[in-house]
């Protein structure tokens, strides 16, 4: 199996967990309505370890545009893959999110819910505040990056390194997904929300394209921040790019909090 095949189908798998779960608790007539944050963060959690456990030992298991590019910023990943593990990831959440489409067919028509239809595919604000929302995402995306390489440096017993990740996933929903959803994963939100656009659910509404650049921009600055921020004080390798990114980071810090203050 290639690595970019390898992708598609991790990528698909966290999406079947993923999205399967924001279905399973919202839609009428499922077992698992309302069953809350922590079963949806768990699931979650364990959808990403699953994909690791699935096509790592192949791929490398990105399953995230932002770790890929914040991989190949740091030098961990060639750059001439990029375009192919981002086309991989994109279809490969587009097939998962229609997967979970597919399997609660019936339960869409017995729901009246445009908004909670839509978060069953793609992330939205608690509180719409895009500057906010934007700054949500690239914390919990440094988040995710960060820790992914600390964890990485550890030596754990073979096999454990996935369920590691995979509560990683757990905490930065737990800790930090109650503002954004936690998109944390620019594939994850765009290839879902071309599923709910494309796809004839019943009652579906929008598909917000109007915040979908959020999900898109935050993850991708915050993953390149939490690669670089590893790099350059773990192993003493600092750049233009580093600077650069941080620099735009911290503008976005200090117009969000003054634009708050007014």
């Amino acid at each position: 199996m290639s690595e970019y095949i390898a992708e598609f189908f991790g990528t698909a798998l966290l999406i079947l967990f993923g999205a399967g779960v924001n279905a399973g608790v919202t839609l009428n007539k499922s077992y698992a309505q309302n069953s809350g944050w922590l079963v949806i963060s768990l699931a979650w959690g364990l959808g990403v370890t699953m994909g690791i456990y699935a096509v790592g030992r192949i791929s490398g298991a990105h399953l995230n545009p932002a770790v890929t590019i914040g991989l190949a910023a740091s030098g961990d990943f060639p750059v001439n893959k990029i375009p192919g593990y981002l086309l991989a990831q994109f279809f490969g959440a587009f097939a998962g999110a229609s997967l979970v489409w597919l399997h609660y067919l019936p339960h869409w028509g017995k729901t009246d819910n445009p908004a909670g239809k839509l978060g069953i595919f793609s992330t939205g604000p608690a509180i719409d505040n895009r500057m906010a929302n934007l700054l949500s995402e690239i914390i919990g995306t440094f988040t995710l990056l960060f820790v992914i390489q600390l964890i990485g440096a550890n030596e754990f017993t073979q096999g454990l390194n996935p369920m590691a990740v995979g509560a990683l996933i757990v905490a930065i929903g737990l800790s930090l997904g109650g503002t954004t959803g936690y998109a944390i994963n620019p594939a994850r939100d765009l290839g879902p929300r071309f599923a709910h656009f494309l796809l004839p659910i019943r009652g579906k509404g929008t598909s917000n394209w109007h915040y979908a650049w959020i999900p898109l921009a935050g993850p991708l600055l915050g993953g390149l921040q939490g690669a670089l921020t590893y790099d350059a004080f773990f192993r003493g390798n600092t750049g233009p790019l580093f600077v650069g990114v941080t620099g735009l980071i911290m503008l976005i810090v200090v117009f969000t909090v003054v634009k708050h203050n007014k």
